[in-house]
């Protein structure tokens, strides 16, 4: 009786799903899609009473099957359901034995009678993948590709005599993205959001809420089955439709053409938007262009001059290759195995065994596929390798390129012998003519060693800010990039050679690395000046030149981490001996800002990797240019393959992915406040992952009478206008004693009026352009804010009459403490001034830590005895005496109160990047 009362109460506390109207239900169909729907509808309280699915296929059951078997519901597998148009009548008496209300069909590839489906009370609904009455038919997914869908989706209908045509219970669509196949569109979204919708609509039938829309047949389409003899490509085609024709033939049942008398199956499309590729041309029959084969893959060409490439090819053996190999693919030679990869292929004939439970042998030709292994068992494959074999890593494609297990094993020695790397990087530059030099600049996400497009193949425009025109297209990294980044360092810290790397071979690599940044200083000047709007000679010295010097000093910790031996009280009569271990995090994601680009990357990811973890770096959407050449350096300098990773793209799906994703150890940001805030959150609630911000300011900087009035404009002027106050140091608010206030604002106007305005690839330019428009835009509403707030506009505040975003260096005077400029941060060329009493150390103080930020603060005077009171009672987490902006590699940064915790910089800033593990052993 405990026991039912405990369980009355736990359905009454927790489970609302049980006082809703439930069904029973015939589940009729088959494949993993059926399988969830199955799963699905009895968490949901609804009843299955019987599962109709097709028979044992060479000897292994259907995934529908399996699931139902275990959880005890009857199933049946019949391999028809009518003979000469009639029922079956065993097959229609076992079907009305179980008593159904509802019959539900997610994926079904027989022929169901009538009698069968209007035999329930509420009859029998269909699953069917695209929103109707377009595309009806068998192969709705290929020809909603085929035919160039801006819109996917699914309908879920009322089953009646037709074909696909009774009446609409729900629908949902999606966005076709330009890179999309069948197994991407239906995993993204048909089959995850296919079986919600699907649990939804038999709970609206057994609520009475089900409608039944009728199907309009003015736009109807009926297309038909899709076989391998009908896919043939015809080439006198626009690019876009030969991409459509074969992505949607991706991977069944695959578009195909004649190439040297052999009929070859093309997979991985996408449409080419860069510069075409040097390659090999290969004469491809019907096609007016030959081909070309690429580092990269095989470029296509469409009657419209555009291109195409696709990335594997299949021949008629079933046998697929890279088609950047075309032409070598018959070079390989076997490989004679060693005792320990003999030991390896003998585990691996094993798995093979345990997955093809059919065969009774595996010999050397025995296929994978042939065999009855679909693209579960590819997945299956991958994970018990790498469970069994020591971590080895292969990836899907593996399979599918070498599908007769002794091919099988001759790619996994080669992979095991690191025979198959890329022999060089393949980048896909964007070149520019530009500063007197060659600008190359990598443009695509680059995971797991090398450059990619994004999974969905968008693209962003990254904007000079010069003049507002687009430098180049970059990828926009979806949430399938940052998973398969987050997965490449996860196995780069596991299994890869970093994790077996000593510190010493580490700080080897970051040495060679700082050696690169520096050989490569002027170009990554000039990306960082086009791209962020950086005054060249600026960038030359600090984004770039601290850029090294942190990779420099963080590359000479690597073997310098230690713990310590702690004395503790012993176990009589035994010993104890107790140490600390200083270990890596694991995946570290960093976040970076706009305003210094590189610098930033430096400052956190130096840190990061000196520590031993590995990385996924979302650069600013703004400023991505530097972190992809960043990348491709990284590459050179020797860092396997999975170390590092960078993701462009937006904060509001990478990074909110990066801060909830379960296994990253540790997220640093650099960032507004707001946003650190929702990733604290994020990390929290994900996995309580560990996190450094360094976040908004207003640092206040207080200029005594008795200061070096000179030093003291020069250094102020540096302190607001240094990078065009997109600094996050930058003195927000300067409080200047009474007696020298109007001598300080004149002189700071004077040479405000000195400075030049310009491009930043011009050597004599002082003051480039804000970083991007909005940017501007906010800064100028900020200016209209203190205007009408009562402050007085000294000068500027406004925009520069030239293309770009070009702003004004401005003053402000008269700054109240209540007023918006007093409080809020600008992060731009804008001089906010108060004034302070004479000799009235402690009231400046109480007012310039008036502030929930504290990230930097200064104070100018010749009396050291109060400066040094000054900066003690400054709550900020860096204070300048008498300079400003002196930051150094080896001085740790980072703020208190909402300017965030933790430290870069200095050995403060490995803690970050380390955890501690105490040992105790007795001896």
């Amino acid at each position: 009786m405990l026991w039912q009362g405990n369980r009355a109460l736990r359905r009454f506390s927790t489970g609302q799903v049980y006082f809703k109207n439930k069904l029973k239900v015939a589940l009729i169909g088959q494949s993993l899609f059926g399988q969830e729907v199955y799963s699905h509808l009895c968490k949901e309280g609804h009843r299955v009473v019987g599962v109709f699915t097709v028979p044992d296929k060479d000897g292994k059951a259907d995934p529908l099957a399996l699931a139902a078997e275990k959880n005890g519901t009857p199933v049946f597998k019949f391999p028809r359901w009518r003979v000469k148009g009639k029922t079956i009548k065993e097959v229609a008496e076992a079907y009305r034995s179980v008593g159904a209300e509802l019959n539900v069909l997610p994926f079904c590839t027989q022929f169901i009678p009538m009698d069968v489906i209007d035999s329930p009370k509420h009859g029998s609904i269909i699953y069917h993948p695209s929103v109707l009455p377009r595309h009806r038919g068998a192969s709705a997914i290929n020809w909603t590709l085929i035919m160039g869908d801006k819109k996917a989706g699914f309908s879920v209908f009322w089953a009646d005599d037709g074909l696909d045509t009774g009446p609409i219970l729900l629908q949902r669509s999606c966005d076709v993205e330009p890179n999309d196949t069948v197994d991407a569109l239906y995993n993204r979204f048909l089959f995850p959001e296919g079986i919600k919708a699907m649990v939804e609509a038999v709970q609206l039938i057994a609520d009475g809420k089900a409608p039944r829309i009728p199907q309009s047949e003015e736009a109807a389409t009926y297309e038909g089955i899709q076989k391998k003899e009908n896919a043939e490509i015809s080439w006198d085609q626009s690019a876009e439709a030969l991409h459509n024709w074969i992505r949607g033939h991706d991977k069944v049942p695959g578009a195909w053409t004649e190439i040297n008398g052999q009929v070859v199956t093309f997979y991985g499309s996408s449409l080419l938007n860069s510069s075409i590729p040097p390659g090999e041309p290969l004469e491809i029959k019907g096609a007016k262009k030959p081909g070309l084969v690429t580092k990269s893959g095989l470029v296509l060409f469409g009657n419209d001059g555009k291109a195409l490439m696709v990335r594997n090819l299949q021949f008629e053996d079933g046998k697929m290759i890279p088609a950047s190999q075309y032409f070598s693919a018959g070079e390989t030679s076997v490989v004679e195995l060693t005792a320990e990869e003999v030991k390896v292929a003998e585990t691996i004939k094993v798995i093979w065994a345990g997955i093809l439970s059919n065969v009774p042998v595996i010999e050397d030709s025995t296929d994978f596929f042939k065999s009855g292994a679909s693209s579960m068992d590819v997945v299956r494959l991958v994970e018990e390798i790498r469970q069994k074999c020591g971590g080895l890593q292969l990836q899907n494609e593996d399979v599918y390129m070498a599908t007769k297990f002794e091919d099988f094993i001759q790619k996994v020695v080669r992979k095991l012998r690191g025979e198959d790397q890329e022999a060089e990087l393949v980048v896909d530059y964007v070149s520019k003519e530009v500063n007197e030099m060659t600008v190359k600049m990598p443009y695509q996400c680059f995971i797991n060693g090398q450059f990619t497009d994004a999974d969905d193949g968008k693209t962003y425009d990254t904007i000079n800010p010069t003049d507002g025109s687009t430098i180049c297209k970059v990828s926009y990294a979806s949430l399938v990039d940052v998973d398969k980044a987050v997965a490449a360092a996860k196995d780069a810290f596991e299994n890869g050679e970093w994790g077996r790397m000593n510190a010493r071979e580490r700080g080897i690599l970051m040495y060679r690395l700082a050696d690169l940044l520096e050989e490569n200083q002027e170009e990554l000047a000039t990306i960082e000046a086009l791209d962020s709007g950086a005054v060249y000679t600026l960038a030359l010295k600090t984004h770039i030149g601290m850029s090294v010097q942190t990779f420099r000093y963080f590359a000479g910790w690597c073997d310098k981490i230690q713990g310590s031996t702690i004395p503790i009280n012993q176990a009589r009569p035994n010993r104890n001996l107790t140490f600390t271990r200083k270990e890596p995090l694991g995946v570290c994601a960093i976040i970076i800002p706009w305003n210094y680009p590189l610098m930033m990357l430096a400052w956190k990811s130096a840190a990061c990797l000196a520590a031993g973890n590995t990385l996924v770096l979302k650069p600013a959407q703004v400023t991505p240019l530097t972190a992809l050449k960043f990348a491709e350096l990284s590459v050179k300098a020797g860092f396997p393959k999975g170390v590092i990773n960078i993701i462009p793209g937006s904060g509001s799906i990478a990074g909110q992915r990066l801060s909830e994703h379960p296994d990253i150890r540790k997220l640093g940001f650099t960032g507004s406040t707001l946003i650190g805030k929702q990733i604290m959150k994020s990390c929290a609630v994900s996995n309580l992952k560990k996190v450094s911000l360094e976040l908004g300011g207003k640092s206040p900087l207080i200029i005594f009478s008795d200061c070096e009035l000179d030093k003291a404009v020069r250094m102020g002027m540096g302190a607001v206008f240094f990078n065009k106050g997109e600094n996050c140091i930058a003195a927000g608010r300067l409080f200047v004693e009474e007696s020298i206030h109007d001598e300080f604002v004149t002189r700071v106007v004077e040479e405000i009026k000195k400075m030049k305005i310009g491009d930043p690839l011009d050597r004599s330019t002082d003051h480039g352009p804000q970083n991007h428009k909005a940017h501007l835009e906010k800064l100028l509403q900020y200016c209209e804010a203190g205007v009408k707030e009562g402050a007085t506009l000294v000068y500027g505040g406004r925009r520069v009459q030239r293309p770009g975003f070009f702003m004004e260096p401005t003053v402000f005077t008269d700054v109240e403490d209540h007023m918006y400029l007093a409080k809020e941060e600008s992060f731009g060329p804008i001089m906010v001034i108060s004034k302070f009493q004479n000799g009235d150390i402690d009231g400046v103080l109480q007012r310039a830590n008036n502030t929930e930020y504290g990230l930097a603060s200064g104070v100018f005077t010749r009396d050291i005895n109060k400066a040094m009171y000054v900066s003690e009672k400054l709550e900020a987490g860096t204070v300048f005496i008498n300079t400003y902006n002196k930051t150094d590699v080896a001085a740790p940064f980072g703020g208190v109160k909402q300017s965030g915790f933790g430290k870069d910089l200095g050995e403060e800033a490995l803690n970050e990047y380390l955890k501690t593990k105490t040992v105790t052993l007795e001896y």
